[in-house]
């Protein structure tokens, strides 16, 4: 199948949504800790989701990868390990700067990081910014920075201004905006290395381009076993943090039905008031089995849904042709304003004054505008690589 950017902007747009989205399960996770359902969804998304996808879709997916040059699996999986620690600590800055807030800043450094660090580790940058399309690009880069640097004005006058009522209400029990920047900026770093397992695993893409055109399968699915290796080392980084988080915490019994209490859910059913528990809860003590699989089937399902982002953002990737430098600023830009809509919808910045929503909004708008100059940058840097190769 041939090039389609418009049917790939909409991948890229589903993808975003899906991950804006994947929070909100668990919201409705009754009496357990972070790290039990953060492992559950651990497992749903970097294991059982990309296995299944990858093998319904894409023939002799094995195969294809022990074919593989170990030089692309080793990669692959050390990006993926280094990703699982952006994910891992993108998590923890979700809970204490909340959706809207912690996406925005988190995602808007990755798309700065994401597009600086890999020429500065190949030492390009001095070149690069001796050229237009570099200048532009710095240029955006310069604005995604001025825009994390307004949102997180936001989120310091939203915590001036918010009540504590009014936090656990809108689902932030834990909000901190100074634990939650340190957070953001480190996983905004560390995120950005998901971008590289990708590049990294091409080699396995082209041998499962090849595989699924022998089978007269749509090439749209190549991608599929490069998000398996990155994403098995994904689960390494956040199987290791969650099982130390259970024996600390001694929360393995939530398991099975032993209560704890959800950092994420609102107010009206925290873990702290009737509203949270069944009553056929024994003597509180214990988790009612439906409770028990409701808990497991939306940890599983924020799993499933944050799959999707990366499933169809691969989609997306194999129908932008030659704009397919734009991918990762599409992506990154569609989380963003789909995770501010969230933020808005779930009242986030209920009881904040004007000043600090008009700090939200020209925020987000900077981040979209980095996005777009970034995009822009690479779309010059493209076209004049093209001109010189059709040069005589």
């Amino acid at each position: 199948m041939g090039a389609n950017p418009f049917i790939g902007v909409i991948y890229h747009w589903i993808g975003g949504f899906a991950s804006a989205t994947n929070f909100i399960p668990f919201r409705g996770i009754k009496r357990w800790s972070w790290e039990v359902y953060w492992l559950i969804q651990g497992v749903a998304a970097w294991l059982i989701a990309p296995m299944f996808f990858a093998s319904l879709l894409v023939p002799n997916l094995f195969g294809i990868l022990r074919a593989a040059p170990h030089e692309s699996l080793e990669y692959a999986l050390l990006f993926g390990v280094l990703w699982g620690v952006g994910g891992l600590t993108f998590g923890l800055a979700i809970r204490y700067l909340g959706i809207a807030l912690g996406y925005a800043i988190a995602l808007g450094l990755c798309t700065a990081f994401g597009t600086l660090v890999p020429p500065i580790f190949h030492g390009q940058i001095g070149a690069i910014a001796r050229e237009s399309s570099g200048q532009i690009i710095l240029v955006g880069v310069f604005v995604c920075v001025i825009a994390v640097a307004v949102n997180g004005a936001a989120g310091y006058s939203k915590e001036k201004e918010v009540t504590e009522e009014e936090k656990a209400e809108a689902g932030e029990r834990d909000f901190s905006f100074g634990k939650g920047i340190a957070v953001a900026i480190f996983a905004g770093f560390m995120s950005s290395f998901f971008a590289y397992g990708l590049d990294a695993g091409a080699p396995i893409a082209k041998l499962a381009k090849a595989e699924l055109i022998a089978n007269h399968r749509l090439d749209l699915w190549q991608n599929l076993p490069v998000l398996v290796v990155v994403l098995w080392g994904g689960f390494l980084t956040n199987f290791v943090w969650s099982a130390i988080l259970i024996l600390k915490n001694h929360s393995a019994h939530q398991f099975t039905g032993t209560p704890g209490q959800n950092p994420l859910r609102a107010s009206g059913t925290s873990g702290d008031t009737l509203a949270d528990y069944d009553p056929r809860d024994s003597a509180f003590e214990r988790l009612a089995p439906k409770t028990l699989v409701f808990n497991y089937i939306f940890a599983a399902m924020a799993g499933v849904i944050w799959y999707f982002q990366f499933f169809f953002y691969s989609m997306g990737q194999t129908k932008m042709g030659k704009y397919d430098f734009s991918s990762w600023a599409l992506h990154m830009a569609s989380i963003i304003i789909f995770a501010t809509l969230w933020g808005l919808a779930l009242k986030e910045w209920r009881g904040t004054s004007r000043r600090t929503r008009i700090l939200v909004a020209s925020g987000l708008a900077l981040l979209i505008a980095s996005t777009l100059i970034i995009g822009y940058g690479n779309y010059v840097k493209a076209m004049q690589d093209a001109a010189v190769a059709t040069t005589p």
